[in-house]
């Protein structure tokens, strides 16, 4: 066992394919009362979703309420990767928390992406075989302590 400390890490957003977005939004609305901002095809489809109403949590994104996390929900494709729900941890090194995921025995795939304004972005599988996510942020306030 490592006696190295290693920084706790929040979760800072998830996310979640969806088949109709209209559909999932009403659903989200309607059963838990989740905000949402559809984004347009230069980003995906992509849709921002709201957990809670703003309040004094600082991390991403800023106005959301102490506690919570937000997240998105995207198209389906079945012919693309990682089309289920995953859990995004925000990281203060990207690189270092890679070698982490790896020294514990996970696998990070692929390399990182670079989200302009919102930082940089690389997927891994536990040794469970979940997928989920890490977050570089480039927001201010919203990484893992160092």
């Amino acid at each position: 066992m490592s006696t190295t400390t290693v920084p706790m890490c929040a979760v800072v957003h998830f996310e979640m394919p969806y088949r109709d977005r209209e559909r999932a939004a009403r659903f989200y609305a309607a059963a838990f009362g989740w905000t949402h901002q559809m984004l347009g095809p230069e980003m995906g489809e992509y849709m921002l979703v709201n957990t809670a109403p703003p309040g004094a949590r600082p991390p991403m994104p800023p106005e959301a309420a102490l506690g919570s996390i937000n997240g998105g929900l995207f198209p389906f494709k079945a012919d693309w990767p990682m089309q289920h729900p995953s859990v995004v941890i925000g990281v203060d090194d990207i690189r270092a928390a890679m070698q982490r995921v790896r020294g514990a025995g996970g696998e990070v795939i692929g390399e990182p992406m670079s989200i302009p304004g919102v930082g940089d972005y690389v997927v891994f599988r536990d040794t469970e075989g979940n997928h989920n996510s890490m977050m570089q942020p480039t927001m201010p306030g919203t990484d893992c302590p160092a």
